[in-house]
């Protein structure tokens, strides 16, 4: 096949590049470095020439209420592109749960691109992931200082980059779904919790504070992040990930 990974230079793009590379597949990385600009359509003819299947893993520059435009403007413009070029299959990256948090710009938005892509020309699926671990440093420093990190007790289902990238790969590769399929990782979290347990492996003493009003984390009601009975779960533990990182 002959793919196209819009955001091919990103954590998950560069990663799903060179899997699909490796698996004998055809693949153009596209991203702004190689003067595809999603949000003028600037490249994107070039850039999906040919193509079979183009994957979406790009993301706002912002997480707040500019985002809903951004990613209106952007999936409109890959969706006609896609068409002008024949592209027979259309794949975006998402979030577990992101439908069910509308106190967040960012999950709204993310909402915004699903609603655009299933009612576009093209068939689809939609991968929805979990948090990654590699994200999880971030997640700290929001609401860190020098003398403590302040998370709320909000379940979460993390996993691993590596194992998003597979998965991806292979609904990038079949069918087209017309759907949406979940991944997550294999235990659930507090995340306080896991919040210390990366602090101790990071050999960092500052303490963990429970605030149910830190942080973004802090919108989510209930589990909704850590992906229901239906999700496909992914083999790496966070133990295993963060001996790997070390």
């Amino acid at each position: 096949m002959k793919i196209t990974v819009i955001g091919g230079t990103g954590l998950i793009g560069s990663q799903l590049v060179s899997t699909l590379r490796a698996a004998g597949h055809e693949v153009v990385a596209a991203s702004l470095s190689s003067g595809v600009d999603l949000l003028t359509g600037s490249g994107l003819d070039q850039a999906l020439a040919g193509a079979d299947t183009v994957v979406n893993v790009t993301n706002s520059p912002t997480f707040d209420e500019a985002s809903p435009d951004f990613f209106r403007t952007t999936t409109g413009n890959l969706l006609a592109a896609g068409e002008r070029a024949g592209v027979g299959h259309q794949v975006v990256l998402s979030i577990v749960g992101v439908d069910r948090v509308p106190q967040l710009d960012y999950y709204r938005a993310k909402t915004l691109q699903e609603d655009v892509l299933k009612q576009g020309p093209t068939p689809y699926s939609i991968l929805r992931a979990t948090q990654f671990f590699e994200f999880m440093d971030a997640v700290l420093a929001w609401t860190a200082d020098d003398r403590t990190v302040r998370l709320p007790s909000t379940p979460v289902r993390p996993m691993a980059a590596a194992d998003v990238v597979a998965a991806l790969a292979e609904v990038t590769t079949g069918a087209p779904l017309n759907g949406t399929v979940d991944v997550a990782g294999p235990e659930v979290f507090a995340l306080d919790e896991l919040g210390r347990l990366t602090l101790a492996a990071r050999q960092d003493p500052r303490p963990v504070v429970t605030d149910e009003r830190a942080g973004m984390f802090a919108a989510v009601q209930g589990d909704v992040l850590a992906g229901g009975p239906e999700a496909r779960l992914a083999t790496t533990s966070y133990g295993e990930w963060l001996d790997a990182t070390r």
